[in-house]
């Protein structure tokens, strides 16, 4: 057992949960910003327009990514069951499985990407003056695409492995190059806009490259040279990647059909909505952080048939959740107003924003829930049921009752109908969790 990786089918589950998720947090912080300082230097630097190019390349980027980072989040449950099994060869085989199926994946992503860029960005509606910079930005990370899936999968891995820390260097080495990059390439060598997205792209692959070197150094990991994986490994990565790629596209769908409510309201709604929602980003991390962590936590476990551990993961991570988001959320409700007026200036956009987070605050444990329930239910390998609840949770709820409810009490409507979804659909996911039948999903023999 290498030092930075734990075995969780044993020890104190409080402390595993606490150590192992601590990282994934800071992490998670650290990618945000990661996506901050960029949009900083692009509009500080090259201005307005080039910001919005930005803003709407990486929408297509993050959406088209969607299905590729479920498959990614697959081999979290996969290759966490062998971790807990204890099965060196079945671990080798699936992450030489993964490694081809994402490499494929990358690159015909990349090329089409590339080649449909500028139909992508007409799609959106991008305005004229936007689309050259926005074409050109877009072409240039989906030419470095594949560094953007090895960046993320090496660090999928090590978290299956029981290893948080290592990935938070990972990341660590991407921000701290992208800081430094950025207004190199953008100003100093004056490559514009495209000095942005090589930035990007090379800080992804040098921290890729690092990382990677790292874990083939340490051997914290079997990779080997890559070679043909069998049918029957191909058909279980994509019979649990093509559920998780459609969980994150409908969250994505679902996040955009929201937006379609905001904005039928006034502009101040909507900023006042964005920077509201920048700060709800923040604030989810630590109930997200704990959603991947009890994903590897029970994996390992439910690779060994160990289910009574398992459920006290469940019971541990749901108190745990609940002392902090809890905490959070009375903390939001003084502080809203400060912190939206961090984003935004325009008095009745800051009221909209603050009053928002106010009413939704004590329903982020609800939320948190969900992750939570749904990331044990993961770690069986039940893909599509979660797939179900997620469908559910946006699309019977979250965007139905935001729409009803803005129509009848106003504005405000919007965080009552996203507060009463995160309640009903944490009550759908205990409901599987307690009844449903992902207990008895087998992935290997």
């Amino acid at each position: 057992m290498k030092k930075t990786q734990h075995d969780f089918t044993q020890g104190n589950i409080l402390k595993q949960l606490v150590n192992f998720s601590g990282p994934l947090i800071l992490a998670s912080l650290l990618q945000t910003s990661y996506q901050f300082i960029d949009s900083l230097w692009v509009g500080n630097l090259l201005g307005d327009d080039a910001l919005g190019s930005v803003a709407i390349s990486s929408t297509i980027i993050f959406t088209l990514l969607a299905f590729a980072i479920g498959i990614n989040n697959a081999s979290l449950t996969i290759l966490s069951q062998q971790k807990g099994r204890d099965d060196e060869e079945g671990l080798r085989r699936y992450l030489n499985g993964f490694v081809v199926v994402l490499t494929i994946l990358a690159l015909l992503m990349g090329t089409l990407g590339y080649i449909f860029a500028e139909s992508l960005l007409t799609l959106l509606g991008t305005p004229s003056a936007m689309m050259h910079e926005a074409k050109l930005y877009l072409q240039i990370n989906f030419l470095g695409i594949i560094f953007l899936f090895g960046y993320n999968f090496i660090s999928t891995v090590l978290r299956a492995l029981g290893d948080s820390k290592t990935p938070l260097r990972i990341v660590a080495v991407a921000v701290v190059l992208n800081i430094i990059l950025d207004p190199l390439f953008i100003s100093v060598f004056g490559f514009g806009i495209s000095g942005a997205a090589f930035a990007t792209i090379f800080s992804q692959g040098v921290s890729f490259l690092i990382g990677l070197v790292f874990i083939l150094k340490r051997q914290l990991a079997p990779f080997t040279v890559p070679f043909l994986p069998s049918k029957e490994e191909v058909k279980l990565i994509l019979h649990l990647g093509i559920p998780s790629g459609l969980q994150m596209t409908m969250i994505s769908a679902g996040v955009a059909a929201i937006m379609s409510v905001v904005t039928s309201f006034a502009p101040t709604v909507v900023a006042g909505f964005s920077a509201a929602q920048r700060l709800d980003s923040l604030i989810m991390l630590p109930a997200h952080a704990l959603g991947t962590a009890v994903n590897s936590m029970a994996g390992q476990n439910i690779g060994i048939g160990n289910m009574k551990r398992v459920s006290k993961i469940a019971k541990t991570a749901l108190l745990y959740n609940f002392g902090i988001m809890f905490t959070i959320g009375l903390l939001v409700i003084p502080l809203a107003k400060y912190g939206v007026s961090l984003f935004i200036d325009e008095t009745e956009a800051i009221e909209f924003g603050a009053r928002y987070l106010q009413v939704i605050a004590l329903c982020y444990p609800f939320l948190g829930i969900n992750f939570v329930l749904n990331g044990i239910v993961r770690a069986s390998g039940a893909m599509y049921q979660v797939l179900v609840l997620n469908i559910i949770s946006f699309w019977v709820l979250r965007f139905p009752l935001a729409a009803l409810f803005s129509d009848i009490f106003g504005e405000v409507g919007i965080a009552i109908g996203m507060g009463s979804s995160f309640i009903i659909s944490s009550l759908f996911a205990y409901l599987y969790f307690r009844f449903g039948k992902w207990r008895e999903k087998v992935l290997f023999d």
